[in-house]
């Protein structure tokens, strides 16, 4: 059950909505101990307030004593409304040494006294600790009823903390406003999720399609997420470039198998022609010399694609060492010159000032710049130029291979270095495989280097074989 795949907005819904329960818990948590205590400082400012209030209206009331409780009885009563409690504090006006004059409890309380460490501090509010059984705290608040020449009495607000900390309209506003955060960022996420979920589905069921064989995908509408829009774009071209690919492989299939079977016709009917007596002496001497070379032709084939699929499964052992890349340059032009005899060519060559030394294998170096001659001359159909142009840059050494040919088309560039390819216009001019492109830059990946296509237009096409430098070496050749 652990590797059992639960759908994207079921999965990332439910996280989310954990995560945001958690996290209003713990602003509701924050938020209701701020409450508490702003409320409890708001409460004892107003009983602050209210104490100095009263204690100001019982000197406008009298003169240098305080009069009895029946006249400033009224100034005690209902003052908890004003505080927004439920219930009165307790109001005590004392005289200066403590006696309870007047208060809001039953009369007798009045002529007991206040304990003098309340009066005999200098704090405002103080905290003390009611003698009730519940032992709770009570805040304290005096305030002296001063007239011009001394102190004529106290006035004492006294509240448990529980009732100053008492608030129900704002807890229930504080619910309501966590709750319906809850709420809209639950649909939040779930309309997310299910609009991010609905491309994924639909990228998961044309991959589907596409593993069947059916390369037509579409979908419903691009997305405005630059990412999602990426992912279903780059999907679109991945299928296109597939199918591209898929009909490249049978057509390239069956050109490898015509390939392979022309000789073996050839081969088949000169033999025959020999075998009946349809020829005789030196025409069937010429027969046998044609089916030499369509059987040559043939090996060739083949041996071009055992060593390109040893080559792919890194099974050709490679022979490096150093050479200075001018002096193996030389000798790879030289040896292609003495098989290449055709008129109209011209063959172009600038080596590097100062010559370079590179670690290479010489045999697989001579491969990639023979291939690479033998397409340029291809490429020219009478009259043309070849350029072999060294130089370097970054520890690299530049090995360009340019020639006047007519150019390969540019629907056809991304594709020259894919096993088995020919372009339209050399499959019917030039029989081949199409391995020598892949191989010689498989073989130039495994020298730590490169082959790339540099450019490719109608006046000429240019290769560049790249090779790391090892060391700087000054030669001349």
């Amino acid at each position: 059950m652990k590797n059992k795949k639960v759908p994207m907005k079921r999965y990332w819904t439910t996280r989310y909505l954990l995560t945001l329960v958690i996290g209003l818990a713990v602003i509701a948590v924050i938020s209701a101990m701020w409450i508490r205590h702003t409320t409890l400082e708001t409460r004892l400012n107003m009983m602050e307030f209210m104490a100095e209030e009263t204690a100001n209206r019982i000197v406008h009331m009298t003169g240098d004593a305080i009069p009895p409780g029946i006249e400033i009885h009224r100034l005690l009563t209902d003052q908890g409304r004003f505080m927004n409690l439920e219930s009165n504090p307790i109001i005590y006006v004392t005289d200066p040494n403590g006696t309870i004059i007047s208060s809001n409890l039953p009369p007798q309380s009045n002529e007991q006294e206040i304990q003098r460490s309340i009066l005999e501090k200098e704090e405002t509010i103080q905290t003390i600790t009611s003698n009730n059984r519940d032992e709770s705290e009570l805040y304290v608040v005096k305030k002296p009823i001063e007239t011009e020449e001394s102190t004529i009495g106290w006035v004492l607000y006294a509240e448990s903390k529980s009732n100053l900390l008492k608030v129900h309209q704002e807890y229930g506003q504080l619910m309501i406003l966590i709750g319906s955060l809850l709420i809209l960022g639950w649909l939040a996420i779930y309309f997310i999720t299910g609009r991010l979920s609905k491309p994924i589905k639909e990228v998961a069921a044309a991959a589907k399609q596409v593993e069947a064989g059916n390369y037509e995908v579409r979908f419903s509408a691009n997305s405005k997420e630059e990412e999602v829009h990426e992912l279903i774009t780059s999907f679109q071209q991945m299928s296109q470039k597939l199918e591209h690919l898929e009909a490249l492989r049978t057509e390239l299939l069956a050109g490898v198998s015509h390939e392979l079977k022309t000789p073996v016709t050839s081969i088949s009917g000169l033999l025959r022609a020999i075998d009946e007596g349809v020829v005789d002496g030196e025409e069937a001497k010429e027969f046998l010399q044609l089916s030499i070379g369509e059987s040559e032709k043939m090996k060739k084939m083949v041996e071009d694609l055992l060593a390109f699929n040893k080559f792919a499964a890194n099974a050709v052992p490679v022979t490096m060492d150093t050479y200075l890349i001018n002096e193996m340059i030389m000798d790879a032009l030289n040896l292609w010159k003495k098989t290449n005899t055709r008129e109209g060519l011209t063959l172009e060559v600038s080596l590097l000032e100062q010559d370079q030394t590179v670690e290479i294998d010489p045999i697989r170096i001579q491969q990639i710049i023979m291939n690479l001659l033998n397409n340029a001359s291809q490429a020219i159909d009478n009259v043309g130029r070849i350029s072999v142009k060294l130089h370097t840059s970054d520890q690299m050494v530049w090995i360009d291979v340019q020639d006047t040919g007519e150019g390969i088309p540019e629907q056809e560039q991304s594709y020259i270095f894919e096993r088995f390819y020919r372009g339209e216009n050399k499959k019917y001019k030039v029989g081949g495989l199409g391995l020598g492109l892949p191989f010689s830059k498989m073989i130039a990946n495994v020298l730590n280097g490169d082959l790339t296509l540099l450019e490719s237009n109608q006046s000429g096409t240019t290769f560049r074989v790249e090779l790391p430098i090892i060391a700087q070496n000054v030669a001349e050749y």
